[in-house]
């Protein structure tokens, strides 16, 4: 195997930023939907408005998730790049790959978030097909 160079660690900032930004993104555009949601629950409560919130609120959950695999994985990298720089070649392999490993388990739990976001969206689809006919 080669030897851990800084710019390894380096090159996976911009994906991570990258991901973050969506990710964050994602948790702005969640915000809204829940407010939303609170407005016409409060308005009117109802079984469907209460399982569009427990649907909510597991992406939520998984959205926290990502976001902070992926804040992690970040600062390894830079305690990576840290590790490279005094000359603590080992240990920077291993924090290098455990990073590697929680962007691996962040993205995997974005597939995940996102296969809850589109049955979210078939309900509603769903619905509106049922009022048409």
């Amino acid at each position: 195997m080669e030897q851990l160079t800084l710019t390894t660690p380096a090159l996976l900032f911009s994906a991570i930023s990258l991901i973050l930004l969506a990710y964050t993104n994602r948790f702005l555009a969640y915000a809204s939907v829940v407010r939303a949601l609170h407005d016409k629950f409060i308005q009117s409560p109802n079984d469907i408005l209460y399982g569009q919130i427990q649907n909510m609120r597991k992406r939520l959950i998984l959205t926290r998730s990502m976001q902070i695999m992926g804040i992690a994985s970040l600062l390894l990298c830079v305690l990576c790049m840290f590790l490279i720089y005094i000359g603590w070649q080992t240990a920077a392999e291993i924090i290098f790959g455990v990073a590697l490993v929680l962007l691996i388990l962040s993205l995997g739990t974005s597939i995940k978030e996102i296969q809850i976001s589109v049955k979210a969206l078939d309900l509603h689809l769903s619905d509106m097909e049922k009022k048409e006919c």
